[in-house]
């Protein structure tokens, strides 16, 4: 029961932010696996919400303004979305914004739905891994050192 809790508690930090949910999984004692898995299924939960609030929210929004949308031409949003479009957006967003910013700015730009949630999907999990596989080897290193198994003797060792 102990297992689930701090599993479904990752799962919910994930939700907001995947950076903040590794080290949370991590210092919980969950297996680095389960911590990705977690992390993982928390940031997708969370972008899944978004991207389907968010787009009712917008069609909403545009039927009342008569389908009339304001972007602004010369923002660095969209010079961005401009030049790497939905892939672009949902590759960095995770790492950059936060999975649920990145698809809120997302919906916000117009991206469909489906695509947005394939390529922020996918940025999860290639941000998860990347990151929970640099979490342990820091981890594995404080231990080390924590433990003089630096592999070369003692570093500030006098002759």
């Amino acid at each position: 029961m102990e297992l689930l809790i701090r599993f479904l508690t990752v799962v919910g930090i994930g939700a907001v932010e995947l950076w903040a949910a590794i080290p949370a999984g991590l210092a919980f004692r969950l297996p680095p696996v389960l911590t990705g898995i977690a992390s993982a299924l928390g940031a997708i939960g969370g972008a899944i919400l978004v991207i389907v609030l968010g787009d009712r929210a917008r069609t909403w929004i545009l039927n009342i303004r008569g389908g009339k949308g304001s972007r602004k031409k010369n923002g660095v949003l969209y010079r961005i979305w401009n030049r790497y479009g939905v892939i672009g957006l949902g590759l960095l967003a995770p790492l950059i914004t936060g999975a649920p910013l990145g698809a809120a700015i997302g919906i916000t730009l117009g991206a469909s739905p489906r695509q947005l949630f394939l390529w922020i999907s996918l940025g999860i999990v290639v941000w998860t891994i990347i990151l929970t596989v640099l979490a342990v080897l820091g981890v594995m290193g404080i231990e080390a050192v924590e433990n003089g198994n630096t592999g070369g003797g003692r570093p500030f060792e006098g002759p």
